[in-house]
């Protein structure tokens, strides 16, 4: 890690006419067939993607007798006990997709909860709840928002208390579902203790499809995670740790060159995320494009954006611009930083994105994403010290700005140091500085009021979104993580000494005005037509599932 990025860190009933498209090796049974041997659900159901007429059911269905392949039955209904489903049908399963089904129903009607299950002969799976999107006019609606879930750091306690919240529409999850790490890598120190080890066979780095696909085998028996899934439809896409940390189109930060070939990892990857996440890939299971957008009605539009694999170029390194005698070459840094032809989305996602945007006419507008957007410029000491002289460095920073703010005159050199800044993650949107106001210029020309929503840091933050002017032109809402450290974790911080430095650090840092360091937890947003409230809950433990649920910090926007 680098130091200069301080934290990167059945009832049984006769077949109906089935009006579903079948995924993922999902098929029709022969129509003769009437008995169904029994499969294990071993990892619950899953709903997700829902649009006003269709929405994914997901389940993982494994043969009891070890066979390579099975059947089972699907509903979809209006009511609980099942008497009259809106919809049924047969769904094959088979080793070659890690015996995961994905049914993409269709014809429902707008604006509706479902209650969907599977079964066979002998045995059924818990009955999931789902929704469709609603049409017109939309009063109200809430999302719960997620990221950075580590299994070996820590029970998803944040998954339950939202699951347990029967206000959330829908779920929204940004990225680092799963971590690639190994036994006794990233955040694993304190697995074997409180019981999250990994399983036999999967203790390694995740390279090939088996690895991946049993890493989410093992993040799938977390009870939180399988109630949340079972409870509320998720919107999801990926961050780069579904791949490997820092991932970019044509490789990774962590991917070296004895690990094989990059592309056939990443195309491991991502068929295994397809498996086992309730999405719909909009052009196929073998494409890796997953941007998309669904629209709430009236009310808002959410576009989720893919900053990692479709068309982000390599990230820049501040190491690279040393000059021969050792200095810092900070006017060549800031002419590629400001490269107006860098590119994160690509031009394809972008040109999308600038089309979504201009045909929409929600009151709201909504980037779902992975990575922080705000100009999070540091002063330079900070970035420069060693990790265990950060919280110092900054201290000392806060001092000098209290000292000036008392009326008293700093030196020259006092002043070079508050006002030295440079951006302290180059793996953001800071890293693509020019591409960042293009995107913010398509909503601000447009005169829609976005609202930028992130994950990756593994913290809380609120940042106001500027244009080169200075004039804020948007807000960004960066949910903290499920389990995954925070920058308390990366700096040796005790939990009084991360509250002071997230108390100091919006006094440095020009746009941001809110931080919680040393939390884990989500955010949820609530929108009407007049507001949007966004709060950060934090759950008080994660090394069991014994825990209270805390809201610490609230925003409205109102524009």
């Amino acid at each position: 890690m680098d130091r200069r990025r301080f934290i990167k860190l059945s009832s049984l009933l006769g077949g109906t006419l089935t009006l579903s498209t079948q995924l993922t090796g999902c098929a029709s049974a022969p129509q003769t067939k009437d008995y169904f041997p029994a499969v294990e659900f071993t990892h619950g159901v899953a709903s997700g993607d829902p649009t006003t007429s269709a929405v994914i059911l997901w389940t993982r269905a494994v043969p009891a007798d070890n066979d390579d392949s099975g059947y089972v039955r699907w509903q979809i209904a209006t009511s609980p006990d099942f008497n009259s489903p809106l919809r049924d049908g047969v769904a094959k399963t088979t080793r070659n997709n890690d015996f995961t089904v994905k049914i993409d129903v269709q014809d429902l009607p707008a604006g509706r909860s479902f209650y969907y299950r599977f079964f066979t002969s002998e045995n059924r799976s818990v009955t999931g709840t789902t929704s469709t999107l609603a049409t017109g006019v939309i009063d109200k609606l809430k999302f719960a928002i997620f990221s950075c879930a580590n299994y070996p750091a820590g029970y998803f306690n944040a998954y339950k208390a939202a699951a347990e919240d029967s206000e959330v529409d829908v779920v929204l999850h940004l990225g680092d579902y799963i971590y690639e790490y190994p036994k006794g890598g990233y955040a694993t120190a304190n697995a074997e203790a409180i019981g999250r080890d990994f399983m036999p066979g999967n203790e390694g780095e995740l390279l090939t499809l088996k690895d991946y696909r049993l890493r989410y085998a093992t993040y799938r028996q977390d009870n939180g995670l399988q109630l949340l899934h079972q409870r509320k439809p998720f919107i999801a896409i990926w961050d780069d740790h579904e791949i490997a940390n820092d991932t970019y189109m044509s490789g990774a930060q962590n991917h070296s060159a004895d690990e094989g070939d990059f592309f056939a990892r990443r195309t491991a990857a991502i068929q295994a995320y397809y498996e086992w996440l309730p999405i719909r890939p909009p052009m196929g299971d073998g494409n890796p494009q997953i941007y998309r957008s669904f629209e709430f009605g009236n009310l808002v539009n959410l576009y989720m954006l893919d900053t990692r694999v479709i068309g982000r170029e390599k990230q820049l390194n501040m190491a690279d611009y040393k000059r021969a005698d050792g200095q810092f070459d900070g006017k060549a840094f800031m002419q590629a930083l400001h490269n107006p032809d860098r590119t994160l989305l690509g031009r394809a996602q972008f040109n999308w994105l600038a089309d979504e945007v201009k045909q929409s006419s929600a009151r709201w507008q909504v980037l779902g994403q992975q990575i922080l957007m705000g100009k999070m410029h540091y002063p330079a000491e900070v970035l420069t010290s060693e990790r265990e002289a950060v919280a110092g460095a900054i201290e000392g920073l806060l001092g000098l700005l209290k000292k000036q703010q008392a009326g008293a005159t700093l030196s020259e050199e006092e002043l070079a140091r508050l006002a030295t800044k440079l951006p302290y993650n180059l793996d953001a949107w800071d890293g693509y500085a020019a591409e960042r106001d293009k995107v913010l210029s398509l909503f601000s020309d447009a005169q829609k009021s976005l609202l930028v929503i992130a994950g990756d840091t593994h913290n809380g933050w609120v940042n106001k979104l500027t244009d080169n002017s200075g004039e804020t032109v948007a807000m960004e809402y960066a949910t903290p993580s499920v389990s995954s450290p925070g920058m308390e974790g990366y700096l040796g911080l005790n939990t009084a000494q991360a509250k002071r430095l997230a108390d100091a650090l919006p006094l440095l840092i020009d746009d941001l005005s809110y931080c919680n360091l040393h939390e884990r937890g989500y955010m949820t947003m609530s929108f009407t037509l007049s507001m949007v409230t966004t709060q950060w809950h934090y759950v008080s433990n994660i090394s069991n599932e014994n825990y209270t649920v805390f809201t610490r910090h609230t925003e409205r926007f109102v524009n």
